[in-house]
């Protein structure tokens, strides 16, 4: 696999935080919703390698989205907040066992769905080389950095965004890691994002960093950033 010209790891890019708000506001992304499919994709993963599920068991997705929010409706939730809602309250139920995401049936308040316990805790690995670490046993959740048309045009390539060429920045999406290899001599990550409503597989330049700039473009405002940002764990224990 060629990785696409030009392939700078300390390529730095430049842009207003300013005009991100509005590049970002896309009808097809449901940040709650995204965070709960992120969620259960670890939790699943995370038993089964586990062996406390003896085959992959897909989890409530839209359990989370009903409940994680507590007595905040509407807010928008984080897969740390659907992580610690299904460990730290009693568990979620299967897929199966509650409605779909994106269906509007609401089950009346007297059923009571069979809760799969979940005991551990979130961890939030601070730099990537504690993710891969991580990586060894489980997926690692994490976010991208997205741009257009770079998300779309690199999924046959290696995603290392925007090299000058126009471009436009979509926001942060939901991310897994699945996996880590060299590829050229480069730390690769193969990451599952979810984008316009399903799952793409990318390979991402982990190395890869650009700069944000604050709307009014003074120095203190200067953010350095890889693509891959801010990741999270279900640590789940087999007591």
């Amino acid at each position: 696999m060629a990785l696409p010209p030009p392939y700078d790891p300390n390529f730095k890019l430049a842009f207003s935080l300013g005009s991100i708000a509005e590049i970002e506001n896309h009808q097809d992304h449901d940040e709650s919703a995204s965070a709960a499919v992120v969620a259960v994709d670890l939790i699943s993963s995370a038993r089964f390698a586990l062996k406390l599920d003896s085959v992959y068991t897909e989890y409530s997705a839209k359990y989370l989205v009903d409940n994680a929010g507590g007595s905040h409706r509407g807010r928008k939730l984080t897969v740390k907040d659907c992580l610690e809602f299904a460990i730290n309250k009693g568990g979620i139920p299967k897929a199966e066992d509650w409605p779909r995401l994106g269906s509007v049936i609401t089950p009346p308040s007297s059923y009571k769905p069979e809760l799969v316990s979940m005991k551990g805790q979130v961890i939030e690995p601070k730099t990537m080389e504690e993710a891969c670490d991580l990586l060894v046993h489980q997926p690692v959740g994490a976010k991208l950095h997205v741009f257009m048309p770079h998300i779309e045009l690199q999924q046959d390539g290696i995603y290392c965004g925007t090299s000058g060429e126009p471009a436009s920045y979509v926001g942060l999406r939901d991310a897994i890691i699945i996996g880590a290899e060299k590829i050229q001599g480069k730390s690769i990550a193969t990451v599952k994002v979810w984008y316009k409503k399903k799952f793409i597989f990318l390979k991402v330049a982990m190395s890869r960093w650009f700069q944000l700039y604050s709307p009014d473009d003074t120095q203190k405002g200067i953010e350095q950033t890889h693509y891959l940002v801010d990741f999270c764990v279900p640590r789940l224990s087999i007591n």
